[in-house]
């Protein structure tokens, strides 16, 4: 249960943090920092940002009754390995000539790190505490 406790709380602050930084700036940390072209309208960025910063919320509440909803992860690993998804055919396939594709490889990576964290997080929670 520890892995997966270990898991959710760093995932829960990396989502935190990057759904603020999107919510409040998002112009800046997209165009600035990682040189995506501009974006005519923000507000989707700005909701994917508070979207993010209310799962890790929800994530920092489970592991308080982790021990009785260790299997609710679940819905975090698809969150996490369908963000990842996206992230990676972004950055394969969608990106407009001449747009950095750091972020997308930068998310991309995280996203399938954090899904493999869980999956393995969840299979030993799932060995010292089978669902009932």
């Amino acid at each position: 249960m520890e892995l997966l406790k270990r898991v959710l709380i760093l995932q829960a602050a990396v989502w935190a943090v990057c759904g603020i930084a999107i919510a409040v700036a998002p112009g800046f940390v997209l165009e600035s920092l990682f040189d995506l072209p501009e974006m005519p309208d923000l507000g989707y960025v700005r909701v994917a940002g508070v979207c993010s910063l209310s799962l890790a919320m929800l994530m920092v509440l489970l592991t308080r009754r982790l021990d009785e909803l260790w299997w609710w992860c679940w819905a975090f690993v698809v969150a996490t390995a369908g963000t990842a998804l996206i992230a990676l055919l972004n950055a394969s396939f969608g990106l407009p000539e001449g747009t950095s594709p750091l972020l997308w490889w930068l998310f991309a990576a995280t996203s399938t790190g954090f899904t493999l964290a869980l999956l393995a997080g969840l299979a030993k929670a799932g060995t010292e505490n089978p669902p009932v």
